[in-house]
């Protein structure tokens, strides 16, 4: 199956939503490239990046299961198909 390269921008609002992030994430950890989280204290918020390496639907569940969280907001931007 083809796959895309894309990078999954996540906030998150709710520190009680850390954890099923966190497992959904390592239920996928064979799409992901690599992660990189920085909390922003000053206004209560933490904010990941996600590169990932996966079929289209696989990138969108993804995305989709992480959006639906409490407190947690998730958008995700494709690489043109010429770099995926």
């Amino acid at each position: 199956m083809e796959t895309r390269v894309a990078v999954l921008a996540v906030i998150v609002r709710e520190a009680d939503s850390v954890a099923a992030l966190n497992a959904l994430l390592h239920q996928y950890e064979s799409a992901v490239i690599g992660r990189m989280g920085v909390p922003c204290r000053e206004r209560g918020i933490r904010l990941i990046s996600v590169a990932l390496d996966a079929p289209a639907d696989v990138i969108s569940a993804l995305s989709g299961k992480i959006g639906r969280l409490p407190g947690v907001t998730a958008k995700t931007v494709y690489a043109p198909p010429a770099f995926s």
